[in-house]
């Protein structure tokens, strides 16, 4: 049988908590719409999770979709099985990086970084040319990588090459015909936003994987392979520090989750204008928050004679 979809598991996951939480046995489940924002993922991947979940003896059939048990452990898949190769290598080297295991120009190699992250070398190889394109990391003439750079110098050109392309994303839309395709994805991102504006505040602990899926699906409008390179690091860099800052964390994702209402509002109603102008404003905010958690962590990381310290 072929593996699922990581969206997919993920999906599995987050309704079987669903159901084990507020269902009884023979209740209806929601409706696709509302499983969708439960699962922060597409009709779609519903679609192939309520499948895996009638295939398990879960719920009756794809259309009553009654609850016929409530979940066990052994049907949840595991959460390391959730993570792509790619993703877990992220986390390792960005928990290294956070750490200072690995300050600017410490060397490392593929075969210890297999190790930590728990994928093959090919996977790592693969994954270290491909963003070594961003210039944080570079190959080692004498084998194996250095870091080149990580501090807030990086994070700020960064946040300014970041700005152009998200701004003429933003430009891109305002370019499109109302029938567009991207304007149905953009009131499905819309939806889901206003939905998780709803939950509880603990509920928004699952704002930074939205935040990811909304700045990713506007830098894919501009089909642009910097374009995309960069997002690359966008991703590893700007939205890491959400898993690894903890301070203030339910607060800080309501406002940036009320900044993107405040792009998305006026971009589902044709106003490009009014969208940019939320758009700057919200990146000058995700680019305060990286710097401040930089200069937290680095001040951390330091002794009052000036050296470095391990943890």
């Amino acid at each position: 049988m072929a593996k699922l979809p990581i969206t997919t598991r993920r999906s599995i996951n987050l309704l079987l908590d669903h159901a084990a939480n507020h269902l009884a046995v023979g209740d209806p489940l929601p409706t696709e719409m509302r499983m969708a924002e439960i699962a922060a993922s597409s009709r779609t991947a519903v679609r192939s999770a309520l499948a895996h979940l009638a295939g398990h003896g879960l719920i009756e059939g794809m259309k009553q979709r009654h609850l016929l048990r409530k979940p066990r452990p052994e049907d949840y898949f595991d959460v390391a099985e959730l993570h792509s190769a790619t993703e877990q290598l992220q986390q390792v080297l960005m928990e290294r990086i956070y750490e200072r295991d690995l300050p600017p120009g410490a060397e490392f190699t593929e075969v210890e970084l297999s190790r930590a992250a728990g994928v093959s070398t090919i996977a790592v190889r693969e994954f270290l040319i491909g963003f070594s394109r961003n210039g944080m990391i570079e190959k080692n003439p004498r084998g194996g990588w250095r870091l080149c750079a990580f501090d807030t110098k990086y994070a700020e050109e960064l946040g300014e090459v970041r700005e152009m392309f998200e701004l003429r994303a933003i430009e891109r839309i305002g370019e499109m015909a109302p029938d567009d395709p991207a304007f149905a994805r953009l009131r499905e991102l819309l939806a889901r936003h206003e939905a998780l504006g709803r939950e509880p505040a603990e509920s928004h602990a699952e704002f930074p994987a939205l935040d990811r899926e909304f700045h990713t699906f506007l830098i894919g409008l501009l089909d642009n392979r910097f374009a995309k390179n960069l997002n690359d690091v966008v991703a590893m860099v700007y939205h890491y520090h959400y898993q690894w800052d903890k301070r203030d964390e339910i607060p800080r994702n309501q406002y940036a989750l009320q900044e993107h209402l405040a792009i998305l509002r006026p971009l589902v109603d044709g106003d490009a204008a009014a969208a940019q102008t939320a758009m700057r404003a919200h990146l000058r905010s995700a680019r305060s928050t990286m710097l401040s958690a930089l200069r937290k962590r680095d001040a951390g990381h330091a002794r009052p004679d000036g050296a470095s310290r391990t943890t």
